[in-house]
């Protein structure tokens, strides 16, 4: 033998194996008790705790007046969990999304069959649609053709970064005019980030390339409802206003898709003048050109799209879709003079209707490539983004439970105040509760159902035309700016990963200011003109 040790592995069950390893020593144990203490008591896991916490303080300490007292006081306890959680990413927030299914049975804010169909209504069938048809985009590099489209045409020689960025912002902005906020963020994000591929990632990436980033992300997120303001058919919130107006003054004149235009798009379009000259000073300086030119050379990008070849005939037809899409969501409901194509469907057929139907075509019509094949295939769709799907549906959740659990009349009693201050001090109070509404509880949609009701008795009793305080209640919605979760574009924004809550806070407050002092200041004097509020109510 030459004195060397042959090790034997001994099994845990070896009844002649030591009670006492060299790993299981005092030393060893103290360690491990360590690490095991440190892994339970950190900051996230606190966090995990925070939101049952808060919830149980608000059960405890907050009592509401009113018969639905404490359904509202339950409401706002979950509603203190749920947003903890999505505050501090203490869980996934998918996961954090779906805590309604189990958080509204429980504390008998509504049944879990009820919980359920929030997460799949025409809204989910909308983005769902939406996004089979974005991944179609994706599949065919019709984005990547369109970005490097977007980037040559405004890029400038020598670059020319806040050009490039209003380029790139103005073409999101006029695509959701006509599209939904959802469609269109889902649609503009893919030619965002096709331009954001060329730069280097994670760490190698310079601060210029990372602050220009971050502006091409957030124009594309906050430009989709700046624009989407300006038309009726932009966004939900415009033909809920519309319609309030019309069942609680049907004698009035209708408000018609060109009215309303020559009121918004001057509000919008200045509102997008002034975050686009935000968004330069802020993540765009002067000479940050030089460091952006090498990855956005002309010559360079021009043989990139060479290479792309002409336009195949599975591309036009996925465009040809899409364009439908855009064509059958315009004309669904145009005005009230001029009824859309929903109106032989008795207004049965929603824009979650069209989206889908349109979504199938794809698995329908052949590509021409290989025979048998079609535009699109299940496996395809193994990239649809659960994750946002599950969040829109956890936001209409919680706003069914805030109506149905009484929580949503104390806070519409939070308006009464305003019953006697002048209206240049309403008008403002009012797009600001709006849009933390928004912000903080429910959808916009949600948000305009609510307030305008009190918003025309506050007008009455301030002997104010309807439209002053309608008006900016229902455009205040749409000024929810600042958190992730209050629109489906932020989401669509946040989820690149380019982006963070910060980042959303520092061009969102501003935006958020111009916005409220924009159409409270336009109101009474562009809006008096285009509404005619002068004239008597019938």
């Amino acid at each position: 033998m030459n004195g060397a040790h042959t090790s034997i592995p001994i099994s845990d069950d070896d009844p002649k194996a030591p009670l006492l390893s060299a790993n299981d020593s005092p030393v060893h144990r103290s360690g491990s008790f360590r690490s095991t203490a440190k892994s339970i008591f950190n900051l996230k896991n606190l966090y995990v705790l925070l939101g049952p916490i808060l919830c149980a303080g608000v059960c405890y300490f907050v009592k509401l007046d009113g018969p639905s007292g404490v359904g509202s006081r339950n409401m706002l306890a979950v509603l203190m969990w749920v947003f903890t959680w999505w505050l501090t990413e203490a869980v996934p927030m998918p996961i954090t999304s779906m805590s309604p299914l189990f958080l509204f049975p429980i504390f008998g804010i509504a049944a879990a069959d009820e919980v359920a169909r929030s997460y799949m209504d025409d809204v989910i069938a909308l983005v769902l649609g939406s996004f089979i048809l974005a991944l179609a985009v994706e599949h065919y590099n019709i984005h990547k053709r369109l970005a490097l489209n977007v980037t040559l045409l405004f890029c400038g020689d020598p670059l020319n970064p806040p050009l490039l960025l209003l380029g790139i912002c103005a073409t999101t902005f006029f695509v959701s005019m006509w599209m939904h906020n959802v469609a269109t963020a889902v649609m503009m994000m893919p030619v965002a980030t096709g331009i954001l591929h060329r730069f280097p990632m994670g760490s190698s990436r310079s601060a210029a390339e990372t602050n220009f980033c971050k502006a091409v992300i957030l124009g594309v997120t906050y430009a989709t409802p700046i624009g989407g303001m300006s038309t009726l058919t932009g966004t939900g919130v415009n033909l809920i206003l519309v319609g309030m107006w019309k069942s609680y003054f049907p004698e009035a004149d209708p408000i018609s898709f060109n009215t309303w235009s020559f009121f918004a798009l001057p509000m919008a379009l200045l509102i997008f003048f002034i975050f686009w000259v935000v968004l330069c000073l802020m993540y765009c300086p002067r000479g940050s050109g030089p460091a952006l030119s090498t990855h956005l050379d002309k010559t360079q990008l021009k043989r990139e799209l060479d290479a792309l070849g002409p336009v195949a005939f599975a591309e036009k037809m996925v465009l040809a879709i899409f364009s439908m899409l855009i064509f059958l969501w315009m004309t669904k409901n145009i005005t009230d003079d001029i009824p859309g194509w929903g109106a032989l469907f008795d207004d049965r057929a929603g824009d979650g209707t069209v989206s889908v139907m349109m979504a199938t075509l794809l698995f329908i019509i052949p590509n021409r490539k290989q025979e048998g094949e079609k535009l699109m295939d299940w496996n395809k769709c193994k990239k649809l983004p659960w994750g946002i799907i599950l969040l829109l549906g956890a936001g209409f959740a919680i706003a069914d439970g805030v109506n149905k659990s009484g929580l949503a009349d104390i806070l519409a009693n939070a308006l009464n105040f305003l019953e006697k201050a002048p209206y240049l001090a309403v008008a403002p109070a009012v797009c600001l509760v709006s849009s933390l509404i928004t912000e903080l509880v429910t959808s916009n949609n949600a948000t305009t159902t609510l307030v305008i009701p009190i918003l025309i008795q506050i007008a009455s009793i301030m002997h104010l035309h309807p439209l002053f305080l309608m008006i900016p209640g229902a455009v205040g919605a749409q000024f929810a700016f600042l958190l992730p979760t209050s629109t489906p574009s932020n989401v669509v924004g946040f989820s690149t990963g380019y982006i963070d809550i910060p980042d959303m806070i520092k061009i969102g407050l501003p935006l958020k200011i111009v916005g409220i002092a924009a159409v409270s200041l336009l109101m009474p004097s562009l809006g008096s003109l285009v509404f005619e509020t002068n004239k008597p109510m019938q």
